[in-house]
């Protein structure tokens, strides 16, 4: 019997060493009709915050029944738990540890099992790498349309982190970066939504500096600092054929505020 079913894998692994592989070859193993999708392998080392936006920003591009793999686990080998989220159709598999923080806070129903059956494991006792001896196994069976509760116990302490939210104030909103990607721009947790109220009457601040938003990169004059709406419907901040990032010393984190022009 066929068991066509995509699964996604979002790690912090990179791609120097076996481990993604060991993973693929788990899965394949088990369900050889599987189609496995990389999203990233490039997240930063244990940075658990960027991971779930990132599993958060791409799964939804993917069709319902969609298996996410999502493995960024400074904890790996302690007491945290090992969890499938089952969110809107899809289902995500990984640690306990907050990774899934960005699913949860749009989905609409939520059920989570702590994977606890050791039939569906290559070894419960896998102290540096469960990616490939539970997580990668279990993500095979369920693709292979094993019930969901038959992999554990549902679960309602599951460990989430609060997404960081911008706050509006009359004509000011006060966000913040939330991810840096590959090029060097600054991801905000302002949405397309929050600027609605200023049409395009409006600019923004960083570390001192007031910028204009432009409507695409080519806009950008030089290598000044600018802003735009992405395609992921995010207030971006940037240089233009530059690294927004190193040039002007934008990190994670950083305060960003919209204000607007009259």
């Amino acid at each position: 019997m066929s068991h066509e079913r995509i699964i996604t894998l979002t790690t912090d692994f990179g791609y120097k060493d076996p481990f993604v592989g060991e993973m693929k070859g788990v899965i394949l193993s088990i369900n050889p009709s599987v189609t496995l999708v990389d999203i990233t392998h490039g997240i930063e080392p244990h940075n658990i915050e960027e991971g779930a936006f990132v599993i958060g920003s791409s799964c939804k591009y993917f069709p319902p029944g969609t298996i996410h793999i999502a493995v960024v686990d400074p904890g790996v080998g302690s007491e945290r738990r090992a969890i499938i989220l089952e969110a809107d159709g899809h289902y995500f598999v990984g640690p306990d540890n907050g990774i899934f923080s960005y699913v949860m806070s749009f989905s609409q129903e939520l059920k989570v099992i702590h994977i606890a059956e050791e039939e569906y494991m290559l070894s419960k006792d896998s102290p540096t790498f469960q990616g490939r001896d539970i997580f990668a196994p279990v993500a095979a069976w369920l693709s292979r349309v094993v019930e969901l509760d038959r992999f554990g116990c549902v679960i309602d302490d599951f460990k989430r982190f609060e997404i960081p939210l911008p706050k509006v104030k009359g004509d000011i909103i006060s966000g913040e970066v939330i991810y840096i990607d590959r090029f060097g721009n600054a991801i905000t947790n302002i949405r397309k939504t929050d600027l609605q109220k200023f049409g395009e009457q409006f600019c923004v601040e960083i570390k001192g500096r007031v910028i204009q938003p432009v409507k695409n990169y080519s806009q950008a004059a030089g290598r000044g600092l600018y802003c735009l709406v992405n395609s992921s419907s995010h207030l971006e901040i940037f240089v233009n054929m530059g690294s927004a990032s190193q040039l002007f010393d934008i990190n994670k984190d950083e305060k960003v505020t919209v204000l607007k022009q009259i």
